[in-house]
């Protein structure tokens, strides 16, 4: 099996199983979120699910369009995952999604 050299903001098919607790379970889109350099030299990739539940008010998520459809990247959900678990690039992010996440991972995670 051949690992996907993921590009930062591009939206991929992984399967998030097994999960604990709260976790967002299941094959689902996600954003890669660490950059290019990264994504090629390391066995992981730093990605935020997306969910077609919407949410908002609620300041961790970004609201975006996905494959055509509605949908809501949950920044209070990052996780570094296998490069192994992405299937198939499914689409990338728009400017204007890309700068609210941008936004969003820096008021959530900046020290």
């Amino acid at each position: 099996m051949v690992a996907v050299i993921p590009e930062r903001y591009g939206v991929y098919f992984a399967n998030l199983d097994p999960v604990v607790g709260s976790e967002m379970a299941k094959t689902r889109p996600v954003v890669v979120i660490s950059p290019d350099a990264m994504n090629r030299h390391l066995d992981t990739v730093v990605v935020c699910p997306l969910t077609s539940r919407l949410h908002p008010r609620w300041r961790s998520r970004v609201q975006t369009v996905c494959d055509g459809r509605q949908a809501e990247v949950a920044v209070d959900q990052i996780r570094t995952v296998s490069k192994f678990r992405l299937g198939p690039r499914i689409d990338r992010l728009p400017d204007e999604a890309i700068a609210r996440l941008r936004g969003v991972v820096v008021e959530m995670y900046a020290v």
